[in-house]
């Protein structure tokens, strides 16, 4: 069984106008998205800005309300949970956020930060166990336990968001969704933070829910990758199907845009015309079908199903 199973998931949000705010249409930013993360798994989860990958990560661990769908953790359906029961099983869920700077609160030093949580969930007894807790979570993450007492300003953008890794570690989770959490580092610092996750997966048996830009980093990190386009799934393999064997018109898109290092390289850029279609009112058909290169007249009246069009490798397209 695996840790996660997310089924038809939807992410729907109302727009409002007039006197009396009535709704008259729905922002579609997830829309019937299905997947699974098995146990110390890493999934990788890629696509354009405004494509829904933060607002999907957010719904699974109920920091936005699903529209519809079920999210099994453990074979438990999260979407049913409401106030101690659902926080009692977010012990095993967090995440790290995108934003190291804005995910910590400017008021409360490191330890306060960290030890937050183990208050909310009574794991320590005491202020000494607190204090031994916090240490040994900011030796984990590679920082001085001395720095416990310093305000989130005092540091550098790694070393917050190693905070914010050791906040998320505090309650020992068995799954961290990572919303895109190296894309404000530099380089360098990128690296050492995905070797730090890939330590501590491999220490703790943690399963990740990777989501990102880069599809270097998503490939050297993940065992499967997931694309998404406007609230839906498009293409489904393991990392390595995915960037060197693309099926869907868009991923390939998105891999011909990555910078290679040789610059005799013959990789052809495939630029797609227009801008993103708004999640309002989508495309018929094919959502992809106003800016693909190889569209039919089918894509324009026929929604493609996410199909295994070779072993282990999905797509929603007619043409793949």
């Amino acid at each position: 069984m695996s840790l996660l199973e997310v089924k038809n998931l939807k992410v729907h949000f109302p727009v409002k106008q007039g006197v009396f705010s009535r709704v008259h249409a729905h922002v579609k930013a997830v829309d019937e998205v299905t997947l699974s993360v098995g146990v110390a798994e890493t999934v990788g989860l890629v696509g354009e800005s405004g494509c829904g990958k933060t607002t999907l990560g957010r719904a699974i661990i109920r920091l936005v309300e699903p529209t519809a769908g079920r999210v099994l953790f453990e074979g438990e359906d999260l979407t049913q949970l409401r106030g101690s029961a659902l926080r009692s099983r977010r012990r095993k869920f967090q995440m790290v956020f995108q934003d190291p700077y804005g995910s910590l609160n400017p008021r409360m030093t490191v330890g306060q930060i960290i030890a937050e949580a183990l208050d909310i969930h009574r794991l320590v007894d005491g202020a000494p166990a607190r204090q031994q807790r916090v240490a040994e979570l900011l030796r984990a993450v590679g920082l001085d336990p001395g720095h416990a007492q310093r305000y989130p300003h005092e540091f550098s953008g790694g070393q917050r968001q190693r905070i914010g890794i050791a906040r998320a570690l505090a309650v020992e989770p068995r799954l961290i969704v990572c919303d895109e959490p190296v894309s404000a580092l530099d380089v360098s610092v990128q690296a050492q933070i995905i070797n730090l996750l890939q330590d501590l997966q491999e220490q703790r048996g943690i399963a990740y829910l990777f989501i990102a830009h880069d599809l270097a980093v998503v490939e050297h990190i993940s065992r499967r990758v997931l694309v998404m386009y406007l609230g839906k799934l498009v293409e489904t393999a393991d990392a390595r199907g995915i960037i060197h064997a693309p099926k869907h018109p868009y991923t390939q898109a998105l891999i011909s845009a990555v910078p290679v290092v040789d610059p005799a390289s013959k990789r052809r850029r495939i630029v797609l015309p227009g801008d993103v279609p708004s999640p309002i009112d989508p495309p018929s058909g094919c959502p992809f079908h106003p800016r693909c290169p190889v569209a039919e007249a089918r894509c324009r009246v026929e929604v493609p199903l996410l199909r295994e069009v070779s072993p282990g490798h999905w797509a929603a397209c007619h043409l793949a």
